[in-house]
């Protein structure tokens, strides 16, 4: 039963062992809260009967008391067990979450996007800690409660009263559960178009520049518009579809009221049960099915929350990558053996890609877009697994590492930076947590970052904005090679690394790099052929295989793919208006 609730509701081995210790406090907070009505209906059998005596009266008076410490003592328990530990659940949920995001491959990120990702920790979190303190607990007690109450009468008064009582229940309950299939489809295709509508205004909230500088924006907003009119419509038809089914049971359950009142009246006629027997039953139905009435809102609730619980649980249940924590490697050469590789079934991005990236020398990966040189530096990172082959960082199989052991060994600058709502100091600081200030500052100099920050307000404090709103692209991109050099790991990677910068600023990262080789790993991914002119090695990729590869000199003799890259940059370069 433990796991079973973990994979139901997302949650932790304790939290499914709060969520019954909740459940079974509801349902004793419930019958102890009908134990008035069975001290006030032996009372009343007394008055009747004339047995109400002197001797009597402290049996009430003790009774009550009793079940006033009783209901206070159950309450208190019951929010303990439901509110304050569905609290503490919920954090424990939120934190598993985000570590487990931490160790998935990016393979997984592929195929999601950041509102998808954002509405899993936030919003489908909160629906769950609701229906963990608020829905579960309630509708299991007061079912167990219900069904404790009718077999313990069916022994005590007629079995026939009884049964006009709660019939109605079962019967509700199964109209609810009748429209469980229908309701998930409708929730899972409000979530889709809710979800629909975010990426639309997120894309109209970071395109806002190129929407106003093309005049789009008016139909932009249009189509924006539509997305939001079609949550809008979506959320009505989720709402109607089970309050058809709802209100339906709502009215089976009232239905109670009558058959109690008939069966009683009925029975009372004959003689076969007295008037407080009957005014008992006519009590129980007024207090019982206004409660059952919320359990069946809370029920559907209940229903439509499982998206979000399988939601969640695909994200806590998705295999993680793994490894040694202990990298047992010989030097740092990264060596791609026979290695495969495509992103979905159909489409091979990879082919049978054999090299090998010196320790102490620049590899350069070069040719055509989409050739697949950004995917070969994701690989040696290990961001994703390969099909076939093997990677090995010194002799060791990446695959066997724990990738974040893995990533301590290596500096990598991409082409896209992420910079953070920080400091100049603190987002260089990124490369090395704990680095001194004087660290940072050196890192930056030898990055060529340090004549603009000083130029800046508070140079190394000044705030950046949003990820390095307040900077130009090569600033940002300076950076970002800052970092990696903060980091001084032994192996480096950099994607388009200078691709935003002038030839001049280029030329002085060249030569901060050449200082810092030095028995590194260094895999560069370029365009610009003057960025790998002082390469050691060059690997040419076109359509997902290794077309050529040696030194630029022994290219550079014949008619190869490098040597015509080469001619023809120099050709642009010559070209004017």
């Amino acid at each position: 039963m433990i796991e079973k609730l973990q994979h139901k509701y997302a949650l932790s081995r304790q939290g499914a062992k709060d969520m019954i210790k909740a459940c079974v406090s509801v349902t004793v907070t419930n019958i102890v809260l009908m134990m008035p009505a069975g001290i006030l209906y032996t009372l009343i059998n007394d008055l009747l009967n004339n047995r109400l005596d002197r001797d009597r009266i402290p049996f009430y008076a003790i009774s009550s008391v009793v079940v006033i410490l009783l209901v206070a003592v159950t309450n208190f328990i019951q929010y303990n067990t439901t509110f304050l530990t569905t609290y503490r659940e919920s954090g424990v949920r939120r934190t598993k979450i985000a570590e487990r995001l931490r160790k998935l491959p990016l393979s997984y990120f592929g195929k999601k996007n950041i509102a998808d990702l954002t509405t899993n920790i936030m919003g489908d979190c909160a629906m769950i800690e609701t229906a963990s303190s608020h829905w579960i607990p309630e509708l299991i007690g007061a079912l167990i409660s219900v069904t404790l109450v009718g077999i313990s009468m069916f022994f005590f008064f007629d079995w026939r009263m009884v049964l006009a009582s709660f019939w109605v229940i079962p019967v509700s309950f199964t109209i609810v559960a009748t429209c469980a299939g229908a309701e998930k489809r409708a929730v899972r295709k409000n979530h889709a178009v809710k979800l629909e509508m975010a990426d639309g205004i997120q894309e109209c909230l970071e395109s806002i520049r190129d929407l106003r500088a093309n005049n789009a924006q008016d139909a932009y907003m249009d189509e924006l518009e539509g997305k939001i009119r079609k949550v809008e419509k979506f959320a009505l038809f989720t709402e109607l579809k089970m309050a058809v089914y709802v209100n339906s049971a709502a009215i089976i359950l009232k239905l109670g009221i009558g058959t109690t009142a008939v069966v009683g009246g009925t029975l009372f006629v004959k003689g076969e049960i007295d008037l407080l027997t009957f005014f008992l039953f006519l009590m129980l139905v007024s207090r019982l099915y206004s409660p059952m009435e919320i359990s069946l809102q809370n029920f559907a609730a209940i229903i439509a929350t499982g998206i979000q619980c399988e939601r969640l649980d695909e994200v806590l249940s998705h295999e993680t990558q793994t490894g040694s924590e202990e990298l047992n490697n010989n030097g740092y050469d990264i060596v791609f053996d026979h290695v495969g590789f495509k992103y979905s079934e159909d489409t091979d991005v990879l082919k049978d890609v054999s090299f090998t990236a010196k320790q102490g020398q620049v590899t350069a990966l070069i040719g055509p877009s989409g050739g697949g040189k950004t995917t070969i530096s994701r690989l040696a990172a290990r961001f994703w697994d390969v099909n076939s082959g093997k990677i090995t960082l010194g002799g060791a199989d990446i695959s066997k590492i724990d990738p974040e052991t893995l990533l301590s060994k290596y500096s990598i600058v991409f082409q896209d930076v992420t910079l953070f709502n920080n400091s100049v100091m603190e987002n260089i600081r990124i490369g090395k947590s704990g680095a001194t200030d004087e660290e940072v500052m050196e890192a930056a100099k030898l990055a060529n970052c340090d004549e603009f920050i000083n130029l800046l307000p508070d140079k190394y404090n000044t705030n950046i904005g949003e990820n390095g709103s307040e900077l130009s692209g090569g600033e940002r991109q300076r950076i970002s090679i800052a970092r990696a050099f903060l980091k001084d790991a032994p192996v480096v990677l950099l994607d388009e690394a200078t691709a935003s910068l002038d030839a001049e600023n280029e030329t002085a990262i060249q030569e901060a790099l050449s200082r810092l080789i030095k028995n590194k790993t260094v895999m560069i991914i370029a365009h610009r052929m003057r960025t790998i002119a002082k390469a050691d090695h060059i690997v040419v990729l076109k359509d997902g295989i290794v077309a050529e590869q040696g030194s630029p000199e022994s290219l550079s003799e014949y008619d190869s793919i490098y040597s015509r890259m080469t001619k023809q940059q120099l050709i642009s370069q010559n070209w004017k208006m």
